[in-house]
This record gives C-alpha cells, sequence and structure tokens, in this order.
C-alpha cells in the first residue's frame, strides 16, 4: 500500500487503540477548562464543558469507524446474494429488486434517516445502524445484480446447471463467488459515506444520546468557532480522516491487474 494510502488508517488505528487503551472519560466536564486551548494539561485542548478533546475524538473515531464497519458489512452480505439470485432467477424477482434498488436511491437517505430517528426517543448506534442498513445494501445489490447478469449466461454456469445443480447450488458455488470480488470494492466508498452519513446526524442532533460522535464534536466547534477556533478543526479534520481511512481500506480490496 503505497504511504499516502496508508498515512490515514495509520492515524485511525492510532486513535483507535488511544480510545481502548483509555484517555479518560469522553463525557467527563472540566468547566474551569472550557474552550481551552491545546497545551501541556490537553494535548487537542478542551471543548464545551471542559470536556477533554482527545479523550472525545479517540473514541468518537472508535465508535464511528466501528459503525461503519459492521454496516457495511451487513450491507455487503445481504446484497451480494440478493442482487446475484436476482440475476440468476430472472423475471419477475429480478424486476422486484431492480426496482427496490431505484426506489431507494432515489430517495434521498439522510432524509430517510431523519424521518425514522425523529420517532426514536432516544437514539442508540444501534438505532442508528438499523436506519443506515435500510440503504445499505443496495449498492452492492446493484454491483451484483449487474455481474451476475453477465455470469449467468458464462459456460461454466450453463455446465452447472446440465450437470443437475439446483439454482441454489448454481447461486452458492458459481455465482456469489465471482460476484464477491467485484462488490468488496464498493465496501470502502460506503464505510466513507456511512462515518459522514453519522457524523451529519449527529449534527442535526439525531445522533447517538451519549454526546461522543464526530458531528456532535462540529457541533461544538461551528458554536466556538471564533472563540475556540481548534475545536471545529480538529472535528472537521477527523471526519475527513475517518472517511478518507474507509476509502483507502476499499482501495486495498481492489482486484489485482
Amino acid at each position: 500500500m503505497k504511504p499516502l494510502r496508508a498515512l490515514p488508517l495509520a492515524l485511525l488505528a492510532a486513535a483507535t487503540t488511544i480510545a481502548l487503551v483509555g484517555v479518560g472519560d469522553p463525557t467527563k466536564l472540566t468547566p474551569e477548562l472550557a474552550w481551552a486551548p491545546p497545551g501541556p494539561g490537553r494535548v487537542l485542548g478542551s471543548g464545551e464543558g471542559g470536556v477533554d478533546l482527545l479523550a472525545v475524538l479517540a473514541h468518537a473515531e472508535a465508535k464511528s469507524l466501528a459503525l461503519a464497519t459492521i454496516v457495511s458489512a451487513l450491507g455487503f452480505a445481504v446484497g451480494v446474494p440478493v442482487g446475484a439470485a436476482a440475476a440468476l432467477a430472472r423475471g419477475t424477482f429480478e424486476r422486484v429488486v431492480s426496482r427496490a434498488c431505484d426506489l431507494l436511491q432515489a430517495f434521498p437517505s439522510f432524509l430517510l434517516a431523519m424521518a425514522v430517528l425523529s420517532a426514536v426517543r432516544s437514539p442508540s448506534r444501534l438505532h442508528l445502524g438499523c436506519v443506515f442498513l435500510i440503504t445499505a445494501w443496495v449498492p452492492f445489490a446493484r454491483l451484483a445484480l449487474a455481474e451476475a447478469r453477465v455470469l449467468r449466461s458464462a459456460a461454466f454456469v450453463e455446465a452447472a446447471r446440465a450437470l443437475g445443480l439446483s439454482p441454489a447450488a448454481v447461486l452458492a458455488r458459481h455465482v456469489v463467488p465471482n460476484v464477491v470480488g467485484v462488490a468488496a470494492v464498493q465496501l470502502g466508498a460506503s464505510g466513507a459515506a456511512l462515518v459522514v452519513g453519522e457524523a451529519a446526524l449527529s449534527f442535526v442532533g439525531l445522533g447517538a444520546r451519549d454526546g461522543v460522535s464526530l458531528g456532535a464534536l462540529l457541533d461544538q466547534g461551528v458554536v466556538s468557532m471564533l472563540r475556540a477556533p481548534h475545536v471545529l478543526v480538529l472535528a472537521s479534520s477527523a471526519v475527513f480522516l475517518s472517511s478518507a481511512a474507509m476509502m483507502a481500506a476499499g482501495r486495498a480490496l481492489e482486484p489485482k491487474r
């Protein structure tokens, strides 16, 4: 992997390690240090209420990465078999899956998430994950559908059918394994979009109620833009590095040429 691609991954790994090892409570308030700039006692300074920005950033990035990874993996696990099965089945099932993908991709996923989460009294990351999963499987299903449409006429698939294999066996043994590599490239882009989506929902007040998120930190940064600009700089940099890390991880899955 090239150094520039490895850099965001290394930074994110460092943040996750710091959060796991322990840098203090990200919700602990120290009012006398509110909006304090970086210094000896606080390496990255303090935010609203005197929270330690290093602790908040480390925990927020670790949680954002975990959420994006889990939801992307689940979307991959759901979308690839569904798309491949639809292409192999043809007919009504293929049209239904294709139209479902069109509908979900045409509707703004952020508005859908806002509509669902606004009905939840106290959103958690489980709620966020479930909402994201509504649309997370779609790009994987679309890629699998397109690739499987080519594979269903391949000689080895026709030979498997001629040998008497059931459609399920043909799907599991010959179609899905050949679709996985193509669809896996989408994991990085989906993960990056989920990082930004989680931050955006938290920014507008629909994130996890613990307040430990990149979006909540962005909100603090906007409020304190003039008196504590370091908060906004750190928060926006963290969102960029997190999404870049997910994209870099996805690039590592690209087939070698």
